[in-house]
């Protein structure tokens, strides 16, 4: 057994609450501990960014992480200005290895979504997504895509603006808070749109969605999720256009293979009408709503949860449709937001894969959720910027020995892990956490 350095037992002594906190709020399903060590401290004095994709490497368990280095403010930059010993802006992919500390970095433009295979190659989303070689940070494919957005936009070279050292932007969390009071249209997420004529913005809106029906076997709108399914060669990219379509295409030629909707539905079938993207009587939308994110299981299903809509429709990897789970959180009511409780999707490590864990933004929890049953047998964490706690709750990933990987956005914008309380390490933390 490994011994748990100085550095790292005295952190945990530090976390005694959090530690509890993770432990005690398990139901039947399996119990895990926050572990204080992991990751260790980024080097070069970088500070992370919010995480926006997540993944475990399949043959080594480690651990890369794509993050927003836009997210971080003038006060977190100061750093690159001699202002102070810290902060400087970090590279938006992180590998960091099973002890915590940093393998490798490469610095590709930021963006939403991002899985990784076992040959050393990288899946971003950058609105399309873009292959990159992890250990030369060299992009080397593109998957097909429109050549213009629903919102006038183009899709644009891979390229970042140039960064002005100490300058940074208003944070995580500004674009998600209301104006205030008579300031609508000045900023946050009601104030969207400016002085756009909404009459003119439906009229372009119904005329791009006529010229890229959702037929349109490419990706359309922006990239919410990326999963590579290896074995199959297959890569899943879930787009957010119409609130999201599932998109299946070849790992290695990119060729389109197949898609669909909610409930399983054909792409042929997902309506363009806003009204069945709405919650109806207390009823989850016709069609699927916004953030969808993904992930497949061992025997051959496709676990795509709905955020907004808070569920998750469970189907083949055909589309063939089989059941919905519903994620509305128990204490919590339905709302326009798109924060809702199905995030990320995860699996226990067992071979049937009893649970999935479902990470939640809005609750700022992880579920336990019995696969078979779709019953939430228990949860992990809760609101707070403690250690084992969580402030924007966005990212999940499991590896071989079943750790749970998390990574956050809004106030968060870090890395944590939870290991199994039954394993080595997890029994070491636990005994560390009784000690008076």
């Amino acid at each position: 057994m490994k011994k748990i350095g100085v550095v790292a037992l005295c952190a945990a002594a530090l976390s005694i609450t959090a530690l509890y906190v993770a432990v005690s709020a398990q139901g039947a399903a399996p119990r895990y501990v926050f572990d204080p060590g992991w990751p260790k401290q980024l080097p070069n004095h970088w500070k992370m960014g919010g995480v926006t994709g997540l993944a475990v490497v399949p043959n080594d368990d480690t651990v890369w992480v794509y993050d927003r280095p836009n997210d971080l403010t003038n006060l977190e930059l100061e750093g690159e200005t001699g202002t102070s010993d810290c902060c400087v802006r970090p590279p938006s992919m992180i590998h960091i290895a099973k002890d915590g500390t940093v393998l490798g970095s490469f610095d590709p433009p930021q963006g939403h979504g991002m899985d990784v295979d076992s040959k050393g190659f990288a899946y971003l989303g950058q609105n399309t997504v873009r292959k990159y070689d992890t250990k030369t940070g060299k992009l080397v494919g593109e998957f097909p895509h429109t050549p213009e957005l629903e919102n006038g936009g183009k899709f644009g070279p891979p390229e970042e603006p140039k960064h002005t050292p100490g300058v940074g932007g208003q944070g995580p969390v500004a674009g998600f808070l209301p104006p205030p009071p008579g300031a609508a249209g000045r900023g946050g997420r009601g104030g969207r749109g400016g002085n756009v004529d909404p009459a003119a913005a439906a009229a372009a809106r119904d005329a791009f969605r006529k010229k890229y029906p959702p037929t349109t076997p490419m990706i359309v709108g922006g990239i919410e999720e990326v999963r590579v399914d290896e074995p199959n060669n297959e890569v899943y990219i879930a787009d957010n256009y119409l609130g999201g379509r599932v998109l299946v295409f070849d790992m290695n030629t990119f060729a389109f293979k197949r898609g669909w909707g909610a409930y399983g539905h054909k792409l042929s079938e997902i309506t363009t009408d806003p009204k069945d993207r709405e919650f109806v009587d207390g009823k989850s939308p016709k069609e699927f709503r916004n953030h969808l994110t993904l992930n497949i299981s061992n025997d051959g299903l496709v676990y795509a949860a709905d955020r907004g809509a808070q569920r998750i429709d469970v189907t083949t990897r055909e589309g063939k449709y089989v059941k919905s789970i519903d994620m509305t959180a128990p204490g919590t009511k339905l709302n326009d937001s798109d924060r809702g409780a199905a995030g990320g999707v995860a699996f226990s490590a067992d071979k049937a894969q009893k649970y999935l864990y479902i990470c939640d933004i809005k609750n700022n929890t992880i579920w336990f959720v019995d696969r078979m049953t779709g019953k939430i047998d228990g949860r992990l964490g809760s609101m707070g910027e403690e250690g084992g706690e969580f402030f924007g709750l966005h990212m999940i990933a499991t590896d071989s020995k079943g750790n749970i990987y998390t990574g956050e956005v809004f106030a968060g914008q870090r890395v944590q892990r939870f290991v199994p309380a039954d394993s080595p390490r997890g029994k070491i933390l636990e005994q560390l956490a009784r000690v008076q």
